[in-house]
């Protein structure tokens, strides 16, 4: 029983500047506030106000009034349209943001702080551009393909005329072709790869594949039949600095009816595409290959884990500069995200004098009171495993013993682990040149992690190498010092201004 408590601390939590991480909706109050909620509200078991998760308009008007009264947006979708959950999609939103603020690439945009982003599929209730405008000031082009959602987002935008210059619906055409004709034409199959590996570029090759490559066969026979996703959707010569999607989950309107504990509502449009998302997220794939850096980050939402690795597999493939993953938390629903991109990463610089450091350490201050150094523990262990590290932890000593070989070393040097949030951080490895090599001779980096309980709140973070001659110092400093932001951005509180 012990151990069950402990995994579900462990679960990835809402994100912490999500406005509902401290502060979960209260249906009582909201119910007070406005009527047309009331008749929904009703005790549960436990005496907590709910409402039936089952019934779509209860559903729907949650989510109409959480916008209004949250973030002061005029809402509306007919029935039958998919109704999102704005504590789930503001997650979405976040963890763009914290991509965006990352350091892992250099920010190319010549716009200053502007930030403009694609929703692919942006559907009827138009959710993700009213929230990143409404809470960062973000522009966005919105598309879609039915004439119901594209009339409903452009009534959502219009209600909202505050945020409405930021916002643009683009229609898709669905015989449309590309904007630069070299791109995959509407109704072409595009198949997905298994599980067996295929043969890609190499992660610094930076040319457009050939036709012939981008329609190979991948060993599958699910398919994406459908319109544009990407390629003939972008404008000649556009540049965004980001896309997102939440793409067709399903193959089938019965698959996406199996949860009998929720109804969001959704229109075949939304919820189905041939080959489920898989195909879907791979045709997005093979677009990012030709349009490469005009987004500087793809990203997707995943409904099913099963399909991170086969995707991720695939961007290693195509040869993509680095790929992040994460997990999206509300309530009992959980979804994963995905992201990815063609701009080479900024490389770290190791400065000499930290390079002479062989033992680092660190305090944890303000340690949320669900963690423990136990939690630490695993977080290390975690962090370097993402990293091609093999790992060996005792928890009786409260260690983790690592070994990272001369190659992750080498490709540490050169890009750095910048951006790490331990939902899986991996960097795509490539030769190494110039002053950034190690010296023959040396073959692996061997250090040892110790976590200490000083007092309540508060943990000692300690690192040693082995060998205290090794030339590969100076990594050990660089990836402790980004061991240290990890650690205190997932288990700290953060210290008011």
């Amino acid at each position: 029983m012990g151990g069950k408590k402990r995994r579900r601390l462990e679960r990835p939590s809402i994100h912490p500047r999500n406005k509902y991480s401290e502060n979960p909706p209260h249906f009582a109050l909201l119910a007070s506030f406005y009527p047309s909620f009331k008749p929904f509200v009703f005790l549960n078991r436990a005496g907590r106000p709910t409402i039936d998760w089952t019934d779509f308009n209860a559903t729907r008007e949650l989510t109409r009034v959480l916008l209004l009264h949250d973030h002061g947006l005029t809402w509306w979708i007919p029935d039958g349209q998919l109704c999102p959950t704005v504590p789930n999609r503001s997650n979405y939103i976040h963890w763009i943001e914290d991509l965006l603020a990352s350091e892992i690439i250099p920010n190319t945009s010549t716009d200053g702080d502007k930030v403009r982003g694609i929703d692919i599929g942006t559907g009827a209730n138009c959710i993700y551009p009213l929230l990143g405008a409404s809470l960062l000031g973000w522009s966005f082009v919105g598309t879609d393909v039915t004439d119901v959602a594209l009339e409903w987002a452009e009534r959502n935008v219009s209600s909202n005329p505050h945020i409405s210059e930021l916002i643009e619906i683009r229609k898709v055409e669905s015989d449309g072709s590309t904007s630069s004709g070299e791109g995959l034409q509407n109704g072409e199959p595009f198949n997905v790869k298994g599980e067996e590996d295929v043969s890609g570029t190499s992660a610094g090759d930076t040319e457009v594949l050939p036709p012939s490559l981008l329609h190979a066969d991948l060993g599958s026979t699910k398919s994406y039949y459908g319109p544009p996703v990407l390629l003939g959707v972008l404008k000649d010569g556009e540049k965004l600095d980001f896309c997102m999607c939440n793409p067709p989950f399903f193959e089938t309107m019965e698959e996406a009816g199996l949860n009998p504990k929720t109804s969001c509502g959704g229109t075949p449009k939304e919820m189905v595409c041939p080959g489920g998302e898989k195909a879907f997220i791979t045709r997005m794939i093979e677009d990012s290959v030709v349009l490469k850096q005009s987004i500087r980050w793809y990203t997707s939402m995943v409904g099913k884990k099963s399909n991170l690795k086969i995707l991720v597999s695939k961007l290693r493939d195509v040869g993509v500069t680095i790929v992040k993953t994460t997990e999206f938390v509300q309530g009992q629903t959980c979804r994963w995200g995905i992201a990815w991109s063609f701009v080479p990463p900024a490389w770290k610089i190791i400065l000499p004098h930290v390079a002479e450091k062989n033992n680092q350490s660190f305090m944890l201050e303000g340690l949320q009171r669900q963690f423990s150094a136990i939690n630490v523990l695993q977080s290390v262990e975690s962090f370097f495993s993402t990293l091609g590290a093999s790992c060996k932890s005792n928890a009786s000593s409260f260690a983790v013993d690592v070994s990272i070989s001369k190659d992750q070393c080498n490709a540490i040097l050169r890009t750095g682990v910048q951006g790490y949030n331990e939902n899986n951080y991996q960097f795509m490895p490539g030769t190494c040149n110039g002053s950034s090599c190690l010296p023959p001779s040396f073959e692996e980096l061997c250090f040892r992690i110790l976590v200490f309980q000083q007092i309540p709140g508060t943990l000692l973070v300690k690192g040693s190498l082995k060998d205290r001659e090794s030339p590969g110092s100076g990594v050990f400093s660089s990836i402790f010092q980004q061991l240290e932001e990890a650690l205190k951005n997932k288990f700290c509180r953060e210290k008011p201004f």
